[in-house]
């Protein structure tokens, strides 16, 4: 069997990259939607292995161009964001409509699969915290949603109506990831926090954490085995946010942070810093929107995606030594 003609939405960034390195090792041919200020660092060991379609999932022009001959899409472009209204707009302009761009022109071209890339965020917040989530949580309004993971459920919505069109699609949700990305964003931020020694507190709640290179290998797996329509969460353990912290802190030798944040502090400080950042226009640390994430105490299920699809994860301590062993180095 020859090459399959894979299209990468979101290629450059933390997950997307690591999915072009696993495709690339499959032999797989592979194009990447990428925008014209984008950065390749991340793709640096894989250069000149894979075609560049520059444009945007917000332009369907470029969308259109970039799957012309494609087989099959990874769609893991998105906009992430918990600074609450300010970035409202954007999330719904690259979140929702972005897919619902790429859904439009995978019906027109035929093409043999989408597989998008969602978040655990979009299965929303069960009434009851000791209730363990699964893929068949029913989505309910709530203030502890976050317009992150509405555009996100919004997203899959816009996904669901290609599948009503004809569309052959599965949908991920990954849980939160770990793994070597760019210095200062996303799980990265606090993993340089704790390693230098700078983290103040600790957070209050739980949540399910996650290896970049089980992620990668699940959306693979979802494109092989995956059923139309369903939704498989690519998830790992689910921690106490102080495990996590004392995991990373012993993977980089120093000494963990005890402080533990209340909830109500925690709300408390978010609503200042939110209130200064608005004064001043510069970006709260802490924001009511991710205060409310991380004091929640979830619980997720990776069942049905080891029983569907053959998923599998590695321990949380293995990834933190990875990151331990294998952190960039900075001038």
């Amino acid at each position: 069997m020859g090459a399959e003609k894979i299209l990468v939405t979101g290629a450059t960034g933390f997950l997307g990259s690591e999915l072009v390195r696993q495709l690339l090792a499959q032999g797989q041919s592979v194009r990447v939607l990428a925008r014209k200020s984008a950065t390749f660092d991340l793709l640096n060991d894989v250069a000149g292995q894979f075609d560049v379609a520059t444009g945007d999932v917000t332009d369907p022009l470029s969308v259109r161009d970039a799957l012309k001959d494609i087989e099959t899409v990874y769609h893991a472009a998105a906009f992430v964001s918990f600074g609450g209204q300010k970035d409202a707009e954007k999330l719904r302009e690259v979140n929702v409509q972005g897919t619902a761009n790429v859904v439009n022109s995978a019906l027109d071209q035929q093409i043999k699969r989408l597989v998008l890339t969602s978040s655990m965020a979009a299965f929303g917040r069960p009434t009851n915290q000791r209730e363990e989530i699964t893929e068949d949580l029913l989505w309910m309004p709530s203030k502890l949603n976050t317009r992150y993971a509405l555009s996100k459920y919004d997203a899959e919505l816009e996904v669901y109506r290609g599948i009503a069109e004809g569309l052959d699609a599965v949908i991920v949700n990954p849980a939160l990831i770990f793994g070597i990305g760019r210095l200062g964003e996303g799980t990265m931020k606090i993993v340089h926090q704790i390693k230098s020694g700078k983290l103040p507190v600790v957070p209050w709640g739980a949540t399910n954490v996650v290896d970049v290179r089980d992620v990668a290998a699940g959306h693979l797996l979802a494109r092989k085995h995956g059923r139309t329509g369903e939704r498989y969460f690519l998830g790992g353990e689910n921690l106490m946010w102080n495990e996590i912290v004392a995991h990373l802190a012993t993977a980089f030798g120093v000494k963990a942070p005890t402080r533990r944040l209340h909830p109500t502090l925690s709300l408390i400080a978010a609503t200042i810093t939110e209130t200064i950042g608005t004064l001043t226009g510069t970006q709260p640390l802490l924001t009511r929107e991710s205060a409310r994430a991380s004091i929640g105490r979830y619980r997720y299920s990776t069942r049905k995606a080891e029983t569907a699809l053959g998923y599998q994860t590695r321990a949380f301590t293995e990834t933190a030594t990875f990151l331990a062993t294998h952190w960039p180095r900075t001038p």
